[in-house]
């Protein structure tokens, strides 16, 4: 495995944890935002307000996503040993 080879996996690697995590990272963040918002204005500071809607927010989109970004690790996964198989 040449130097460049290894840099390119390395970059595919990043590439892909990032699709993986940008969909949950933002809808907990926009929904972080409401209720950060919701609260200051409403002067409730619970807990469970920002947990639970965080949670079932990601749920949903993990149960929507959830076929898509299996197939983005299946698919690089494959890539992966098939190069492994080939030498390189």
């Amino acid at each position: 495995m040449t130097t460049v080879t290894a840099l390119d996996m390395l970059r595919q690697t990043f590439q892909l944890a990032l699709e993986i995590a940008l969909p949950l990272l933002l809808i907990s963040m926009i929904v972080g935002i409401v209720l950060a918002i919701f609260s200051a204005a409403t002067s409730i500071n619970e807990q469970t307000l920002t947990f639970v809607p965080k949670l079932l927010s990601i749920l949903t989109v993990l149960a929507l996503l959830g076929s898509t970004i299996l197939a983005k690790i299946h698919d690089f996964t494959i890539q992966v040993f098939n190069m492994i198989a080939s030498g390189g």
